[in-house]
Order: structure tokens, then sequence, then C-alpha cells
């Protein structure tokens, strides 16, 4: 098994960060425009993605953990193949003025192609969370940076 890791900190306060992460409200801001579901432990929450008017993935992950200001992680349940069984998660910690965000999406089988291309939009992603953090303006899909031809 391979995993994706990346980390970010920001001059906010982590309890603005977990509710970023936590909530519909918080995610929609910085990762995909369109959420669904609850963010409540044990049901899920469907991340759909588009280019255009045209979806170009859908993701549905069950809410594993909220542990407040500490740790936010789903379980993949439907979605891309190489996806399904793997583990997003959000750890959390303040370190004086930052936030810090330890991020990991475990779980994969194989190192593939899609990995390459996760991990890139991955670090895209979370960047637009620094951002929205800091800012109040994420740039969530469909108007997030475009890396390659799969988006």
């Amino acid at each position: 098994m391979v995993d994706i890791l990346h980390k970010i900190a920001t001059k906010t306060q982590i309890d603005k960060v977990y509710d970023a992460l936590a909530t519909r409200q918080g995610v929609s801001a910085w990762w995909t425009t369109t959420v669904e579901g609850e963010s409540e432990v044990g049901r899920s929450l469907t991340f759909r993605f588009y280019a255009g008017d045209k979806e170009i993935g859908a993701f549905e992950m069950k809410v594993l953990e909220l542990d407040r200001n500490k740790r936010v992680s789903w379980q993949v349940a439907a979605g891309p193949q190489d996806w399904i069984g793997t583990k997003i998660c959000f750890d959390l910690k303040q370190e004086g003025e930052y936030a810090v965000v330890l991020f990991k999406h475990e779980g994969w089988r194989e190192a593939s192609e899609s990995m390459h291309h996760c991990s890139t939009k991955w670090a895209i992603f979370l960047m637009s969370l620094k951002a929205y953090l800091e800012t109040g303006a994420g740039q969530p899909s469909p108007h997030d940076v475009k890396i390659d031809n799969w988006n």
C-alpha cells in the first residue's frame, strides 16, 4: 500500500480549519462546490466534480471521525476503483499562531498514473484550503487549477 502525504500551515485558529474540513459549507469553499449528504460520523458525503456541464467524477465518503480541532477522516465507499476503500485523514494541531494540517490519503494499492494525478490535485486543493482560510476565497472545483488532460 502507498499513501499521499501533504502538509500546510496557515495563520488561522484551528477551529476555523476544522469547520472548513468538517462541514459541507466548509468543504464546498475549497474542494468542490457540489457536496451532498450529512457530515456526521457514520453518515456519507458525496463530492461531485464537473468540467462544464459534464460530471467527471463523484466520490462517496463515509465519515469515520469528526474529532473537533484534531481530526477529520473519511473512507471512500464509491467512486473510481482505485479510490474505493482508501482513507482520507486531516490531522490538525495548533503551533503558536499557525494551524497545521497533516493530510494523508492512505491505502492506495499501487502507485498508478491516477495516484500521480490525485497527488498533484490534492496539493492544489490544499492550497485552495489555505487560500480560503487566509483570504475567504478558495478555488474549489470547477474553479480549480487544471493540471492535465483528465480535467
